[in-house]
């Protein structure tokens, strides 16, 4: 891929899991934002820990040479709480983009189980014709208003929500306007799919859309074992279903010629939840960004 069309980038999610806080709770901001720098990564996403002042967290950041690149967001439309997504959404904006961000990566969580101790294949939330309508509609609406602030909006499919497998993307993206995108996440795909070449075809058929991209790897046999045993989502993760990539099953190679051949530019993003007792953040943040390295030039 063309240097000069992508940036790396890295999630705090390596150091401290925000939605398992004892997992990497030792690990301070400072340690994370020295760590991500010395990996070499030019920006991260925000985690619990980060400072949600703007001029605190630029000055932190700016001391390292990185730039915030987006920041998760959940979004409720379909359990009906429009107007307070709206609302979060609007403060969530304007903090990204103070921090120099382009886009917002939103997840619409009514519902999900990704937090449950519930197993994550079975208990999934699965959207009515109603709730997909709620969703749609209040994507279109902010997906307005974060054009009319220079920024994007992006939905993240993801493990344990209503928009989880490669028909659930087919049908978020055919309901909602021109003005909503994808932020496309391998490992997420993969581990619904159980299928690279499933990973690959959304890949193409939404590449023009996508505008945020997530590199994450699976374990097989780990996410094998979460279908087995009917683990929850964070089950698998102290477990080991994601790493970083290059040290999964995942062959990244096509994926990265798809989005080059098709013009990419943006964003790739290292977020590979693990348990940092057992692997080391640093040490695989310098294991993902020499892999990577590779694909790069």
């Amino acid at each position: 891929m063309d240097k000069s069309k992508v940036t790396l980038g890295i999630a705090p999610i390596g150091w401290t899991n925000d939605d398992m806080p004892e997992l990497g709770g030792e690990n301070t901001f400072e340690q994370c934002v020295s760590e991500m720098a010395l990996a070499g990564f030019a920006g991260c996403e925000v985690g619990s820990k980060f400072p949600r002042e703007p001029e605190r967290l630029k000055h932190m950041l700016d001391m390292r040479g990185l730039q915030v690149c987006n920041a998760w967001l959940s979004t409720f439309f379909a359990d009906g709480k429009r107007e307070k997504t709206i609302e979060d959404f609007t403060a969530h904006m304007r903090f990204l983009k103070d921090m120099g961000a382009k886009v917002i990566g939103c997840s619409e969580q009514s519902g999900s189980v990704q937090g449950l101790a519930r197993p994550i294949f079975e208990a999934k939330k699965n959207f009515s014709d109603t709730e997909w309508k709620l969703v749609a509609e209040g994507y279109d609406h902010i997906g307005k208003i974060a054009a009319d602030n220079g920024m994007k909006v992006c939905l993240h499919h993801h493990m344990g929500t209503g928009v989880q497998t490669a028909a659930e993307i087919d049908r978020f993206m055919s309901a909602v306007g021109d003005q909503v995108y994808l932020l496309y996440d391998t490992g997420h795909l993969v581990y619904a799919e159980d299928s690279q070449a499933v990973m690959l075809d959304v890949l193409k058929k939404y590449v023009s859309r996508i505008v945020h991209v997530h590199l994450k790897d699976v374990r097989g046999a780990k996410v094998a074992e979460v279908r087995q045993k009917k683990l929850s989502f964070l089950d698998g993760v102290r477990q080991g279903t994601f790493t970083v990539p290059g040290d999964g099953d995942i062959d990244f190679a096509p994926a990265f010629d798809l989005l080059e051949k098709h013009g990419y530019r943006g964003w790739l993003v290292v977020e590979a939840e693990q348990d940092p007792a057992k692997a080391n953040p640093l040490e695989y943040a310098l294991k993902a960004g020499e892999y990577l390295r590779k694909f790069i030039q």
